[in-house]
C-alpha cells in the first residue's frame, strides 16, 4: 500500500535554489563504491532507463553503467532528447517495450527519472503484459485538478520546448486519458521522491494506493542529481533484484540500510 505526501503546493523555494547540490552528488559518486558494491545482482532480465525533460540517455550513464554491473540487460529508450510527453514519443516508447519483451523473452523493468516516469506509468499501462514493474524517481506521476506545482521557471520551459500552452494540453491526449484518471498500472511500482526535490513537490512524486504492489519510497537529495544518488542506485537495485513475482515492499538491510535510515525519516535503531 501507498500513501501520498501531505505535501501541498509549489517547492520550497530555497529547495528550488540549492539545486545546484547535484554537482556534489555526482562528485561523490565515485567515492560511494564500497556502498554500492553491497547491492544485490540481478537475474539478467531487461531494464529499460527513460530520461528526464531535456535529458537524453547520456544523463543515465550512472544507471546504466550500475544496473550492467549487477548483471542487466540495460537498454535505453533510443529517442534522443525528452522533449515532453509527446504523441510520437508515447507510441514509439510502447513499441519499444513490446520489442523488448519479444526479443528476450522476458518482461521489462522500466525506471523514469523525473518526466521519464511519466512515460514508464504510460508505457506500463499501454502494455501491462510486457512489463515487470514500473520506479520512478522524482517523477509527477500524481497531478491534482489544479496542474503542476513546480516552480514557474520550469512550467515556463516546458511551454517554450514542448508546448506554448504547458503540459496540460499534454495531460489532455486521448492516449493520456488512463494516467489523467490517475489510474496506477496492473504491475509492482516503486516511487522515489525527495522532500527537499526543488521541481517536484513530493505530492505529485509519490501515488496513493490501498492495495499491495505500490510503494512511495523517500531518498535524501535533489532532483537533478538523483540519476548519480548513490543511495538512490542502492534502491533501484534492490527492487530490480526481487524474483519476478515476489515483489515486497522495500525494507532498508546491510550497510546501505544503515545509511538510508541516517538520511531519511528512517533513521531508528535498526
Amino acid at each position: 500500500m501507498a500513501t501520498r505526501h501531505p505535501h501541498s503546493g509549489a517547492p520550497h523555494r530555497l529547495h528550488s535554489l540549492i539545486e545546484w547540490r547535484a554537482l556534489a552528488e555526482m562528485a561523490v559518486l565515485p567515492f560511494s563504491w564500497p556502498l554500492l558494491a553491497t547491492a544485490p545482482h540481478g537475474d539478467g532480465h531487461p531494464v529499460l532507463l527513460l530520461p528526464g525533460f531535456m535529458a537524453d540517455e547520456n544523463t543515465m550513464v550512472a544507471l546504466k553503467l550500475f544496473l550492467r554491473g549487477r548483471g542487466y540487460d540495460v537498454q535505453t529508450w533510443g529517442l534522443g532528447r525528452n522533449i515532453g510527453f509527446q504523441r510520437r514519443h508515447m507510441q514509439a516508447l510502447e513499441q519499444k517495450i513490446r520489442h523488448v519483451h519479444h526479443k528476450t523473452g522476458r518482461k521489462v523493468s522500466l525506471v523514469g527519472w523525473s518526466l521519464g516516469g511519466v512515460f514508464s506509468l504510460y508505457g506500463a499501462l499501454q502494455a501491462p503484459e510486457c512489463v515487470r514493474q514500473v520506479i520512478t524517481l522524482g517523477s509527477p506521476v500524481n497531478m491534482d485538478a489544479e496542474g503542476s506545482q513546480s516552480p514557474p521557471l520550469v512550467k515556463a520551459l516546458y511551454r517554450m520546448i514542448a508546448h506554448p500552452m504547458g503540459p496540460e494540453v499534454h495531460a489532455m491526449q486521448p492516449r493520456a486519458k488512463r494516467l489523467r484518471q490517475g489510474e496506477l498500472p496492473p504491475v509492482p511500482m516503486s516511487c522515489l521522491y525527495s522532500i527537499s526535490d526543488g521541481v517536484v513537490p513530493p505530492q505529485e512524486a509519490t501515488i496513493e494506493a490501498d492495495t499491495a504492489g505500490y510503494e512511495n519510497i523517500r531518498v535524501a537529495g535533489s532532483h537533478t542529481g538523483m540519476g548519480f544518488n548513490a543511495m538512490v542506485l542502492c534502491i533501484v537495485a534492490d527492487r530490480l533484484a526481487q524474483p519476478e513475482g515476489q515483489w515486497a515492499p522495500f525494507r532498508p538491510s546491510g550497510w546501505s540500510g544503515v545509511v538510508y535510515r541516517a538520511l531519511t525519516h528512517e533513521a531508528l535503531p535498526i
